[in-house]
């Protein structure tokens, strides 16, 4: 399986994140692991904490927080969204 760097309008780079059709439906996940990069947002918009997410996880890393939260920023740069009032 080969990794996939995602790139932006920002021509920023993603390389803990992987995208595999054959993997979790063709979502990006952290590195080659079928640990969705949604799911690890989630837990933090749940207000895990870094600490408790990595020692729930152990083969995660501390740089696949950082990245995700990178490439949720950069996603919500490229799409617009319209909110109920």
């Amino acid at each position: 399986m080969s990794l996939v760097a995602l790139e932006t309008t920002f021509s920023m780079r993603f390389e803990r994140i992987t995208v595999d059709p054959a993997v979790a439906t063709g979502k990006p996940c952290i590195r080659d692991l079928r640990f969705p990069v949604s799911r690890l947002l989630g837990l933090l918009a749940a207000r895990e904490t870094r600490e408790s997410i990595l020692s729930a996880y152990p083969y995660l890393e501390a740089a696949d927080i950082d990245e995700a939260l990178r490439y949720a920023a950069s996603l919500s740069e490229d799409e617009t969204i319209e909110l109920s009032r």
